[in-house]
């Protein structure tokens, strides 16, 4: 029975009641920023996200040294995983394994021993399979972490610690680069040189208002670990830099190597930067099956180590430039790095930093790291400074400090009174060993203090200035410029600059062999062309129920219009009609033609060519060729037509007049000055119709007369002055047609 007091309306327990919007609202908003914070773009004080993070202070915590031994990946995974990121372990180890690759990374911050992928394209091997250690890069990431440098905070259940940002030596955001989806933003930083950013960064200490531009004078671009050849303008360049946002036109490099007796090959030792090498290589090889680069022969993989793309021309003649020049606009031997500095500058808040703007962050960061470490290693003298002061006073006072401790049940309190020590140095004393009191000992106990004294007062002093603060964070830089410079092993920029050559590529006509064909479309639309130029008559296979249509010689350079009935006209590339052994494909899987429309004409384009369109009401124009050029499958209309009109007539005009029929077989002829010329419209009437209305339409020369073939394959002539008869303005309703005209209303 239910209970007479219960109100649906109202809450009961923990159920509390809100609008949809609002509740969906925050949720989502609490889900996108953990995203951007938590997950998809790097920090911009060390460059790292926070699973990367994870993982060097994971390997940090499991001692995996750059001097250490390796140890599996497995266990580093299960390290992050269990510790300090509860998420997948195939995406842990994906991070892991990317840090560890030198074809992605500029500066890896993981040594790897065993498969971690290549730059084919290839994945690592399983984690089970593979170890790992630090690399000096990542142990100068993490340099000062126990010396209070940086905050640290719970892990994810509160059962470790885990830095919320690591102190970062080297501006690691734009050496290493980063690349993130996050909700409603990205990011896509490329690496650089760490050489170039250091001295950027030097420069910025001297002059904290440098702009962007002066920044430039020293970080030339970016610096790919795959190398390459980037051809943006400088000016691009300066403008990406100081929005933050932009791209880079990155070439692979190529050489021309010399065979002998006049032959030559093209070697490509560098691709584009995350361009994956078997990838390339097929699709290169797909545009020589297809013959979309028919300069081009052959194309080879004689990788080692190192890349070596051979691509061999198809005669001596080819100009290298040039193939290269298509082969850049085919494929990825050319690609655009897409920049967009979106980092969390604060740690919180993201932003699309400029060049100076993410410098001054790593900057600053490292003041508050150089300040942190500062008071913590103060902290620590003075700690210390008081167990030397206390011990040099047990030194002093030898033989009364042994009395006590011998007599004494409570010796502590004792020595605390009497010699005024702390319970710190108290302690320290009763701790100490009789082996350390001997005169030698307390010599070393003088200097040790002398020393921590002097250290103490540069601190102070260095806490005290700003200027002391950035000429030591400047040294700091300087090591590190001298650790990873270009100086050091791999340190030397590997991607140059130099400005794209006025060169064009090959036009897509040149690179498709000329060959004669013969396009056949049939009544059901099936389209094909067979190689040579077929006699007229010559037997030609159709499927059941099906037969010819159109049937025109062309080249494999040519352009075809074909004209539909609703009005448009497609253009085809007889080179990428299907070949004449199988019955063809449907014209329809080629353009974009309606079910309730059909091919009316089919022509070989000529430029500067004129065509004369007019629909069954009896209207018409003149369309010139090259406007009839569409450049998409969908076409382009080319006439416009009322409810029930269809296209019935497309021809090349061809001579000085115009001849119509209608379906009442009366014929009219007209100067073709009369037509209008326009790119796309409904035209002019042609000839005037009592009922029904056009049934053909073409042009002739006045001067050789109208002619046309009547059923038994004979060519009939009309010329002057007989044509005289029909001869007419436009518009009028015209004469019955001569004697001998074919019953289909034709001209054919």
């Amino acid at each position: 029975m239910a209970d007479p007091t219960f109100d649906p309306d109202i809450p009961s327990g923990d159920v509390t009641v809100e609008p949809l919007a609002r509740a969906l609202g925050e949720r989502y908003l609490t889900y996108a920023l953990s995203t951007i914070t938590h997950r998809a773009l790097p920090d911009a004080r060390d460059g790292l996200k926070p699973v990367h993070r994870r993982i060097l202070y994971a390997m940090r915590g499991l001692r995996l040294d750059p001097a250490g031994a390796f140890r599996k990946c497995a266990k580093i995974v299960g390290e992050v995983m269990g510790n300090y990121h509860p998420h997948g372990d195939q995406s842990i180890y994906d991070a892991l394994a990317r840090l560890a690759q030198d074809f992605n990374i500029r500066y890896p911050l993981v040594d790897g021993q065993g498969n971690f992928g290549n730059i084919d394209g290839d994945n690592p091997a399983a984690q089970r399979y593979t170890e790992a250690r630090l690399t000096a890069a990542a142990a100068a990431l993490m340099e000062g972490l126990t010396e209070d440098a940086v905050d640290f905070r719970d892990n994810y259940d509160g059962s470790e610690q885990e830095p919320v940002v690591l102190p970062a030596a080297f501006p690691n955001l734009l050496a290493n680069g980063s690349s993130g989806i996050a909700v409603g933003m990205a990011t896509n930083i490329p690496p650089h040189n760490i050489d170039e950013l250091v001295q950027a960064c030097l420069h910025l200490v001297r002059h904290p208002n440098a702009t962007d531009e002066k920044l430039l004078d020293f970080v030339q671009g970016p610096d790919f670990p795959t190398g390459g050849i980037i051809v943006e303008p400088r000016a691009a360049i300066k403008e990406a830099y100081r929005t933050g946002r932009g791209g880079f036109r990155l070439r692979a490099r190529w050489a021309v190597e010399d065979l002998g007796r006049g032959t030559w090959q093209i070697v490509v030792t560098e691709i584009p930067y995350q361009v994956q090498k078997g990838r390339l290589i097929e699709r290169i090889a797909d545009l020589v099956n297809e013959k979309k680069v028919p300069i081009l022969a052959d194309v080879r993989d004689e990788s080692a180590e190192d890349v070596r793309i051979v691509l061999e021309p198809r005669a001596r003649t080819v100009d290298p430039a040039v193939l290269m020049e298509t082969l850049f606009r085919s494929s990825d031997l050319e690609t655009r790095f897409a920049m967009n500095m979106n980092v969390l500058i604060d740690g919180r808040t993201p932003q699309v930093a400029s060049l100076c703007e993410v410098l001054r962050a790593f900057l600053d960061h490292r003041r508050d790291v150089l300040q942190r470490r500062s008071r913590h290693r103060l902290e620590r003298i003075d700690a210390r400074l008081e167990i030397l002061e206390g011990l040099l006073v047990a030194y002093l006072n030898l033989d009364r400090i042994i009395q006590i401790i011998r007599t004494e049940d409570e010796p502590k309190p004792v020595m605390m009174a009497e010699f005024a020590l702390t319970d710190t140095q108290a302690e320290a004393i009763l701790n100490t060993r009789l082996r350390a009191l001997r005169r030698l000992e307390e010599m070393e106990l003088r200097a040790e203090r002398d020393a921590l004294v002097a250290e103490r007062a540069d601190l102070a002093a260095l806490l005290g200035s700003e200027d002391l603060q950035w000429a030591r964070i400047a040294d700091e830089l300087r090591e590190a410029r001298k650790a990873f410079g270009k100086d050091a092993p791999g340190g030397a920029r590997r991607t140059e600059f130099a400005d794209a050559p006025e060169i064009e590529a090959a036009s897509p006509e040149a690179m498709i062999e000329r060959e004669p064909v013969t396009v056949i479309l049939s009544a059901m639309g099936w389209v094909r062309a067979m190689r040579g130029h077929l006699a007229e008559g010559a037997e030609v296979k159709f499927k059941d129920g099906d037969g010819p249509r159109f049937q025109l010689h062309a080249e494999t350079t040519d352009k075809l219009l074909l004209m539909a009935s609703n009005g448009r006209i497609f253009t085809l590339a007889a080179s990428n009609l299907p070949g004449g052994r199988g019955m063809g494909e449907p014209v329809r899987l080629l353009v974009d033609l309606s079910n309730d429309a059909h091919p009316v004409a089919l022509l070989v384009h000529r430029p500067g060519g004129m065509l004369l369109l007019a629909s069954d009401a009896g209207d018409g124009f003149l369309l010139p060729e090259d406007d009839a050029l569409a450049q998409t499958r969908a076409g382009r209309q080319a006439m416009n037509l009322g409810d029930k009109a269809r296209v019935r007539v497309c021809r090349r005009v061809e001579g000085d007049h115009v001849a119509v029929v209608g379906e009442n077989r009366k014929v009219l002829v007209f100067p073709l000055a009369e037509l209008p010329e326009m790119g796309r419209g409904k035209g002019v009437r042609l000839q005037r119709f009592k009922d029904g209305g056009l049934s053909d339409a073409t042009t002739f020369t006045l001067a050789d007369g109208l002619a046309w073939r009547d059923p038994a394959g004979r060519t009939r002539t009309v010329a002057q002055p007989e044509l005289s008869d029909w001869t007419g303005p436009r518009a009028a309703a015209g004469r019955m047609a001569p004697r001998g005209f074919p019953q289909s209303n034709r001209f054919d």
